[in-house]
């Protein structure tokens, strides 16, 4: 089945449109998968963090254009705005824990480094530490008993430790960002205006600091300077709507901001080595296993 659709779904929570109620939503695989027959359409959440743990069964998870094998115990980690499809084996059992991005604002401190690991998707092995605290969380959701607000976002800090410390044991070799705190609310002005296409002196002035000084702190951050940092999220953009949507590459120049698809071309082919339409054509062609690169399932022979 492939994940292609004609615009990427932003959801709150699963297709909900109200912010999220409680401290944490707690949900299972099943009781949300095999309403959709077992298929999780590419969607991403503008302002939630999931952390999912398979405990029997299993599938395949979709996250922006890397795909992530979902046997029984592991755990996905999940981040706000990164599109992400599942499939799933029918019958397959776990757990998905949803908690709303101000949860981690304000309760992971930036000295830290937790958000360096769990600003980025991955797929894990789980621990016992990790399904005791899902377990926990979970029992704790469905009681009404005193201090449970207080309870429950103990155990949630402490699953997001867990999944972090996963996330930086599978990452030892590599050099995870570092975000500080200039660097985040680059990152938060930046999602709000990409498409608007500011300058590095947009962003320099919305944050009170000059262009060079603001350069300099994303390029310790991060590696990569401001200019390149502004033209790394809309390449991600179109990438994403290259491979999740089926929309005209002329319409995708449109709603990234761009007035000529022609230009829009070219800065993606510099940025990316090939053109637009030759990535789409390569991630739509045959693969030697017989799965379609942009689904998560092989395609079905006669």
């Amino acid at each position: 089945m492939a994940l292609t659709t004609p615009h990427v779904a932003n959801f709150n929570l699963f297709g909900e449109t109200g912010d999220l109620p409680d401290v944490v939503h707690c949900e299972t695989i099943f009781d949300r998968a095999s309403l959709h027959d077992w298929e999780l359409t590419p969607h991403r959440h503008t302002r939630l963090h999931q952390i999912i743990l398979v405990t029997s069964g299993g599938g395949l998870a979709r996250f922006d254009d890397k795909r992530e094998d979902l046997a029984a115990n592991r755990l996905a980690n999940v981040p706000a705005g990164v599109i992400h499809g599942f499939s799933f084996a029918p019958e397959t059992q776990g757990f998905v824990v949803t908690l709303a991005s101000e949860f981690l604002d304000e309760n992971l401190p930036a000295k830290e480094g937790l958000r360096r690991y769990l600003n980025a998707a991955y797929a894990v092995d789980a621990d016992d530490a990790a399904a005791d605290l899902m377990a926990r969380i979970f029992h704790e959701f469905a009681e009404r008993r005193f201090a449970r607000a207080q309870v429950l976002r103990s155990l949630c800090g402490a699953l997001l430790g867990v999944a972090a410390r996963a996330g930086a044991e599978q990452s030892e070799t590599q050099a995870p960002r570092d975000l500080n705190p200039l660097a985040r609310k680059f990152g938060e002005l930046r999602e709000e205006h990409y498409r608007q296409h500011w300058k590095v002196r947009d962003y320099a002035r919305a944050l009170g600091v000059g262009p060079t000084h603001l350069s300099r702190a994303l390029r310790a951050a991060s590696g990569l300077s401001a200019a390149q940092l502004i033209q790394e999220r809309l390449i991600q953009e179109a990438r994403r709507n290259l491979v999740f949507t089926n929309l005209p590459i002329s319409t995708i120049s449109y709603t990234l901001g761009f007035e000529d698809p022609a230009y829009f071309s070219r800065v993606f082919t510099a940025a990316s080595g090939v053109s637009p339409k030759q990535f789409r054509t390569r991630l739509s062609g045959e693969r030697d296993d017989g799965a379609d690169p942009r689904g998560l399932r092989p395609k079905k022979t006669a």
